[in-house]
This record gives structure tokens, sequence and C-alpha cells, in this order.
């Protein structure tokens, strides 16, 4: 179980908020000026992954009271809490285990006093025979065509992050396959789908847990329907579509062989699903292996958040960033900003990923609480989000920290594309750290006889 602790009665937090009037009226020009080595004390590398949180408005002092914050609310507890598989989930009594499905140690994971990773093994070992049989063409569809489209029909995290991986992991796709994903109950969304598809080459992914969700077994129906009006017999629906999910009957009834039904555990959330049987989609899109180096990758940040101190901890300095701004400076949203078209979906993944894990406004306790839970997180790639928003966040007058992300090196290798890419973020990232105050302005405009 998770400590029931109000973090406004700490003394970190009481110690934040005095801390914080004075921080308001710092700038980040006077911050990088009193400091030449503010880069690599606010830096962290992790393997090829570079962290640069130099740009935000903390000092080493901030950056100490919100570390202690972090032990005052026990958050080195927590985390074992989680990793150990304690039911941290104290709504639903359920633990949060999804860091399991990544596990490349060989060590067990128990869960209520059992080893969860034999089961974990045997459904990746389902999801890589089934994917690779696609792949080879060993399992074809009722006309004896090999399958060339997979439908993934979810919604929410049955949706949201494979299709955010698909997306950014596009370069390594099997050129063979098309991937498409159906969430909204909108009926445009699965027709739109369904003209771009044939029923003898499709492969439907129907992905939800309980196998009752009303979007996704609405669209389901629909699928099902479509195919028939071609497959006619309804035997033909075993090798057309498959479950991603734990009720067994449900989906046996709807038609899919049992073989072809891949399950998880009440630990995984929706959130997490991806890294789960929910990730096959992913799977054939890229292939089995790059779906087991991005399970390695999320394993190598588990480890990271497990066993490094807070002080070079990434995703707990981002979190601390985040509880600092919107709560001592008063920022009702994020935005999270990729210079890589590729990664055009991470920020509705992160929405959810943020927002309906903190979107609460009781406590642990049943108290409502008396601080904000979560900014509003939401973003579009660089450079479109330059010619339709940067305009408020550089000149409007709400206070909207940024987080921007890019890719060193271009996989393309497209030349001035990438350069101008990068150009425009480092130049975009410095214009919002340091700008030009109201005097500066003036000056500029008074020397060029415009005042």
């Amino acid at each position: 179980m998770l400590a029931n602790i109000d973090h406004t009665t700490t003394d970190a937090w009481k110690k934040l908020a005095a801390h914080a009037k004075t921080m308001q009226k710092t700038n980040l020009s006077s911050l990088f000026k009193n400091d030449t080595n503010r880069f690599s004390t606010f830096s962290v590398q992790l393997d090829n992954l570079l962290f640069d949180y130099s740009k935000n408005i903390i000092t080493e002092e901030t950056k100490g009271l919100l570390l202690q914050l972090a032990n005052n609310c026990k958050l080195p507890e927590a985390i074992n809490s989680m990793f150990n598989g304690e039911k941290i989930n104290a709504t639903e009594g359920r633990a949060v285990l999804h860091t399991a499905l990544r596990n490349q140690s060989g060590q067990p994971v128990y869960c209520e006093g059992k080893d969860v990773m034999p089961e974990v093994q045997e459904v990746l070992a389902q999801m890589k025979t089934f994917s690779q049989n696609i792949h080879t063409g060993r399992a074809k569809g009722y006309s004896g065509k090999k399958i060339k489209y997979i439908v993934n029909i979810g919604i929410g995290g049955s949706d949201l992050g494979p299709r955010m991986v698909t997306e950014a992991l596009q370069p390594y796709r099997i050129k063979e396959i098309e991937t498409h994903f159906v969430s909204n109950i909108d009926g445009a969304d699965i027709k739109s789908v369904l003209a771009k598809v044939n029923a003898e080459e499709t492969l439907f992914l129907i992905a939800s847990k309980t196998f009752t969700t009303d979007e996704t077994m609405t669209n389901a129906h629909t699928a099902r329907s479509w195919f028939l009006e071609t497959a006619k017999d309804e035997k033909h629906i075993a090798l057309h579509f498959v479950a991603l999910s734990t009720n067994t009957r449900l989906a046996i009834q709807f038609g899919i062989a049992e073989e072809n039904i891949f399950g998880f555990w009440d630990w995984v959330g929706g959130r997490f699903s991806l890294w789960s049987a929910i990730g096959l989609s992913i799977a054939l899109a890229i292939g089995y292996e790059n779906f087991e180096t991005l399970l390695k990758g999320a394993y190598t940040a588990d480890l990271h958040f497990q066993q490094t101190d807070f002080e070079k901890n990434i995703p707990v300095l981002m979190a601390l960033l985040s509880i600092w701004y919107v709560n001592f400076f008063d920022a009702k949203s994020e935005a999270v900003l990729p210079y890589a078209q590729y990664l055009h979906r991470l920020p509705a993944y992160l929405q959810q990923a943020a927002m309906e894990s903190n979107g609460k406004r009781i406590d642990r306790n049943g108290q409502p609480v008396q601080y904000a839970t979560c900014p509003v997180i939401w973003g579009e790639p660089g450079t479109n989000s330059q010619h339709s928003f940067f305009q408020l966040l550089h000149q409007g007058t709400p206070f909207i920290p940024c987080d921007f992300i890019a890719f060193a090196k271009d996989i393309f290798q497209t030349g001035e594309h990438h350069e101008k890419l990068l150009s425009n973020f480092f130049a975009q990232t410095e214009a919002l750290a340091f700008g030009k105050n109201e005097d500066a302005v003036k000056k500029e405009l008074k020397n060029k006889g415009l005042t």
C-alpha cells in the first residue's frame, strides 16, 4: 500500500511555498548568467538519451526541496511497492505490475505470492509464433491469400499506446503489412478504415479486456458483419479475427478460435497495456524481434527509475518539475512538443497516461485535495506547432511549461530537412527560455526608428 500523506503538510512543501515567491521573480537569463555550469548541473545522460532540464526556473535549492518533498512523501517506498507487486491501486485492490511485462532479468516477479513471469513468457511466445506465422504466410486468410491488412479495434489504452508506437516506429515496419486503428464509436471511423482493406487479406484484432467495451464491441460487430458479406461462412471468422482479452467465453461466442485469444492480467492497467498482448498490433507492424527490442528499452528505463538516485532519476525529476509548476507557478497546462513527425501521437498518449492517472480530486484518505493534481497535457509536432499556437507560448498571458523532444540523428538521412528541423528546435527553446524583455524590445525598435 502507498503512504497516505497530504504533502501540503510536509516540511518540504512549506519551504517550497516560501521559496517559490523568490523564484517567481527570477528569469532564466540571470540563472544562466550566474552559473556557467548550469547545463552540466541540470542535465542527465542515460545511454543515448540526454535529458536537459537546465531551462527550467529552478536552482539547486529548488531541486533540493523538490527531492526532499519526494522523500517526505515516501516516494522511494512507493516505487519499491510497485515493483514488488503490492496492491498500490487501492481503489480497485490491484497491483500495478506492467513492469513485469518487459522484465528482462530472468528473475521471478511475484504478485500475491505467485511468480507471474511464466505466464508472461507464455503469452509473449504465443505472440511471437502468431506474428511470425502472419509474416511468413503460414497463417493465411480463408481464400488462401496472405494477410496484408491489420485492423486494431480498441479504445483508450487498447488504442492510444499501440497506435502511438506503430506510428513512432514506422521506419521499422514490415513493408508487406498495413496497420490501421479504429477507436471511435462514430461510424465514420470504422467505415473509413474498411474502405481501405479487403476481407480476404484482413486480420482484425479486437482489443478489450472484458470483451464488453461498448465502443469496441460495436465496431467489432460492424467489422464482423462487413467481413461476412464477402466471406459468407462464419467458420472463416476464426482465420480473420483474434481477441486481446481475458474473457475467453465471449470471444469464442464471437467466433474467435481459442488459440487466437491473447490474455493479460488485472495488474495490467489500460494506460500501460501496450507492453502486453494489447501490443500484438505492434509486433505485427514492426516484427516480433523489434517488439522485443522495444521491451528491452522499456526495461532499461524501468531499471533507471527503480535504481537511480532521485538526483539523477529522469522520470522522478520530470514529475517533480510538473508538481513545481502546477502548484507554485499556477500552470494549468503543459505542452509536449516532439520535433519528430513520427511522434505526432505522443501527446495524445501522454494525455491519458497523466490525466487519467492523476485526474482525481479525492485523496487516499477520502478527503478533497487542496492542491493541483495534474496539468492539461497537450501538444503537436514541430515545426507545425510554430505556425499555430507558438504565438501564445511566446507572447500570450498563460504560463505554459514546454517539453521539447528531438532526435540528434536523422534516420532517413534527409540532409537539410533534419538540419532545419533541429535549427528550429534549438531556436525555439532558446527564444522561450531567454526571449526579450520589454526594455530590450523598445530599445531595438528605437534603434530602427520605429518609435
